[in-house]
């Protein structure tokens, strides 16, 4: 019988991620739980194999091969407490950066504890003998190939990232008979790039700039990025949250919501570099094609939100594009901001008369908050109602998307004014948002620079939109789903009053006409006392309205059914034909 690899492909991505990046010595323990990878490695070639009966000594004989190789050691163990005599030795190895890999075999983890033979938990190595540990499922899904090839390129990466050092991965297997896989498969390897690496080449390559949430970027900062793009042929792709506002810049939200997509080609790319952080822009994220991702990002993990990542780049972004630019050699093509722009003046031009809703609101003041005020936006309805527009270029925007709660909004704007008392801050959220951070109404050191516009549906209607998982419940949704009705019920004098005990000067409209007459008062660059504008919507305008956004550019039969029944759930027959009426149907 001719053996090759085991069928166990958690097994096989390791070793070919081992074999990627040149690692081939290794220490094999004897045991049964490793039997799938000792064996796989014994039948190739490549591995050069050594066996010790003694973990311990294994350890301490891996620290003399890294040593004196200066390459990383493979050591390989099977279950009960084998593990634990590698101890001594990864102690010595942590203490001197030394590059061992250890690979421990074990059975599923859900049998630690329940009187499995030879099942021991090594989910927490003590903290000194390892940089890092990982735990490598078995694969029954693309999803959780994606996750084991990604655990696998940190743990290789770490053993010489930041002067580099032991890594741990306990490897499950459920035992293996069949040793017939002739070919390992292809796999991912990312990369970490340093400033005393070389540097990949971009030319020939079609880029996108993708920017999550982001600080206030440097005028240095922002130079790089332009001159990057002018050279490259390439925009950056934002939201408000990303905060660049150089010439390259691309509010892409709306063009990239749009059911029927207006260039399929401008969302793809051969190389997308990925900057800032977590973005609350899921259509532009959805939209976007690379054939593989390079991260720019100081910290220097691995953060593979497109499942293309290929390459971090450990550095200032600044370094990165000033690298890049220094290097330019030549980039055939056109920039496309021309066709992003124009296609997104054609979408907006087609925009039809929206109902009273939080998108309405955003559509009307968007271009009139002052110069230099600064603008929060709550999770998730409003974000995204804002993103849809452009703003003044002088207005940095920021939202909550790093934990993505709607706990803390209210705070976070009032500790932002605190900082510049002679600038107005601007915060929209919704009236889940609102209350639940009411408190922070009563702080004493609040100033005359807030601005806080509540649009109050009485509910979490984001779970009404259009193609919502939830609006498939119809009204059973606000039960629990939307938490409806609480906080007074869309009163009209519950913050009404609390505003005028707190100080607040306190607005209100419940239709466009209203909204008309007092608005202006809420966006006067004249500071004088901070102000509540509370706007009240009603459900199914807000659960109709984004069907209206993303569907500016035409609609696909299957969506417009999806979303009649969503209507017919909530307003019944009647309701559905009256609703008919108004949108012109």
């Amino acid at each position: 019988m001719i053996f090759h690899y085991a069928s166990e492909k958690n097994v096989q991505i390791v070793l070919a991620l081992l074999k990627a990046n040149g690692i081939k010595t290794v220490i094999a323990s004897p045991g049964a739980t490793n039997e799938s990878i000792v064996a796989s490695m014994q039948y190739d070639h490549f591995f050069e194999m050594y066996s010790c009966v003694d973990e311990r000594s294994a350890a301490y004989m891996a620290c003399g091969m890294a040593v004196e190789s200066g390459r990383p050691v493979v050591l390989s163990c099977t279950g009960a407490t084998s593990s634990r005599n590698y101890l001594p030795g990864l102690t010595e190895a942590y203490y001197r950066h030394l590059p061992i890999l250890v690979i421990t075999s074990s059975m599923d983890i859900n049998k630690v504890g329940h009187l499995y033979p030879q099942c021991t938990n090594r989910m927490t190595p003590p903290a000194d003998t390892v940089n890092s540990s990982y735990l490598i499922e078995t694969i029954k899904d693309d999803d959780d190939e994606w996750d084991c090839t990604l655990k696998i390129n940190r743990a290789i990466s770490d053993l010489s990232f930041n002067g580099g050092g032991p890594v741990h991965i306990n490897l499950i297997t459920r035992g293996c008979n069949d040793y017939s896989i002739s070919k390992l498969p292809e796999v991912k390897s990312i990369e970490r790039i340093t400033t005393l690496d070389e540097f990949p080449l971009l030319e020939g390559k079609k880029v996108l700039v993708f920017i999550g949430s982001h600080k206030k970027w440097s005028i240095d900062e922002e130079t790089s990025l332009d001159i990057f793009c002018e050279k490259y042929n390439t925009v950056a792709l934002c939201d408000h949250t990303s905060n660049y506002k150089g010439r390259f810049r691309v509010l892409s939200s709306l063009l990239a919501s749009q059911e029927v997509h207006v260039d399929d080609g401008l969302f793809t790319c051969d190389i997308l570099i990925h900057l800032g952080e977590i973005s609350g822009d899921y259509y532009t994220m959805g939209a976007i094609r690379p054939q593989e991702v390079w991260r720019i990002d100081e910290d220097g993990k691995i953060k593979d939100k497109f499942k293309k990542l290929t390459k971090v780049f450990v550095l200032q972004e600044k370094d990165f594009f000033k690298k890049y630019n220094e290097d330019f050699r030549c980039n055939d093509g056109t920039n496309p901001l021309s066709a992003f722009q124009q296609l997104s003046e054609s979408i907006i031009k087609r925009m039809p008369e929206l109902p009273f809703s939080n998108i309405w609101i955003a559509s009307k003041l968007c271009s009139l908050l002052p110069v230099g005020a600064v603008l929060h936006l709550g999770i998730l309805n409003s974000l995204r109602a804002w993103n849809f527009f452009e703003i003044d270029r002088s207005i940095l925007s920021y939202c909550n998307v790093g934990g993505f709660g709607i706990d803390g909004i209210l705070s976070t704007a009032i500790g932002a004014s605190l900082v510049n008392p002679s600038k107005l801050y601007y915060v929209v959220l919704g009236d889940l948002a609102f209350f639940y951070d009411i408190n922070s109404l009563g702080n004493r050191n609040i100033g005359n620079n807030l601005r806080i516009l509540v649009v109050n549906n009485g509910r979490g209607v984001e779970f009404h939109t259009y193609k919502h998982s939830a609006s498939k419940f119809g009204n059973d949704t606000d039960n629990f789903i939307a938490a409806a009705w609480h906080n007074g019920n869309q009163s009209h004098t519950l913050v009404k009053s609390i505003a005028a005990s707190l100080g607040f000067v306190y607005l209100s409209a419940s239709d466009k006409n209203d909204f008309d007459e007092v608005y202006k008062e809420f966006i006067s660059p004249t500071i004088e006392k901070s102000i509540i504008f509370e706007v009240f919507t009603q459900k199914v305008d807000e659960a109709d309205v984004l069907r209206q956004m993303r569907t500016i550019n035409g609609k696909s039969h299957e969506l417009n059914g999806h979303f009649k029944q969503m209507v017919k759930n909530v307003l019944g027959n009647s309701g559905l034909r009256t609703l008919k009426k108004i949108v012109k149907k």
